[in-house]
């Protein structure tokens, strides 16, 4: 318990060491451009095939449980959207990009550490948490919620594509459940999710990059370490906030 309060003081301090004005506004924009770059469309290609995927297995495994004539195909559609929207689309891509970006943004700053980058910077008279961490958590706060709005539209017509091809429901069908009783609410609920996960996913290996002491060995470590610890605190971010918000 000491041990988990002392990080979170650390990560505390840390962000509120990030939040003071750029010293240079130019060179801040084009870190925090590359980090959009970074996080957001080198990460596109993944979420686009994972949500493809998991559209069409949950088109075809609803299918497959819902075999009673008493209920309509529609239903089909509508628990692919719900699904997708409510759950699988923020969730699943924000643990899968918590190890793409994570590991990536603490070895990055972890090797910067260890290899006196940050001190130089800090001699120069840089704010390093402003400079280092400020873009990337900025980056992932607009990006991730964009890449979740396309992994819901990729996995709702990968779905649309998977019940064409496997005949378990027509077009008409699938529009006809894709409308009939969509929430609004939903969207809110997968976005407030995406923020948070965004700056979870973020935060955590900024810090514990941030704070690597030793050589490559813990590097790796404090690697392994920030994607378990980003997982498990996005998986109870998503139980606290659908208990709070649904």
């Amino acid at each position: 318990m000491r041990n988990v309060l002392e990080h979170f003081g650390r990560a505390v301090l840390m962000l509120k060491g990030s939040i003071a004005r750029p010293e240079n506004a130019q060179v801040y924009w084009k870190e925090f451009m590359e980090q959009c770059n970074d996080i957001g469309i080198r990460s596109l290609p993944i979420v686009l095939i994972i949500s493809l995927f998991l559209g069409m297995v949950l088109t075809v495994q609803t299918a497959y449980q819902l075999v009673s004539p008493l209920v309509p195909k529609p239903v089909i559609a509508g628990i692919v959207r719900d699904s997708s929207i409510l759950e699988l689309s923020p969730t699943v891509i924000c643990i899968v990009l918590a190890g793409v970006v994570g590991s990536k943004i603490a070895s990055e700053l972890g090797n910067m550490r260890v290899s006196e980058q940050i001190d130089a910077l800090e001699i120069m008279g840089i704010n390093t948490k402003t400079y280092l961490v400020l873009p990337k958590i900025i980056a992932a706060m607009i990006m991730v919620p964009c890449l979740i709005i396309i992994s819901i539209a990729v996995s709702i017509w990968g779905g649309y594509i998977a019940g064409m091809f496997s005949s378990i429901l027509s077009r008409e069908q699938f529009h006809q459940g894709l409308v009939q009783g969509f929430v609004p609410y939903n969207i809110f609920f997968a976005m407030v999710k995406a923020f948070t996960f965004a700056f979870i996913l973020s935060t955590v290996p900024a810090y514990y990059g941030y704070h690597v002491k030793g050589g490559a060995l813990e590097i790796g470590r404090a690697s392994t370490t920030a994607v378990v610890v980003s997982c498990i605190m996005i998986l109870l971010a998503d139980y606290i906030l659908t208990v709070l918000l649904l």
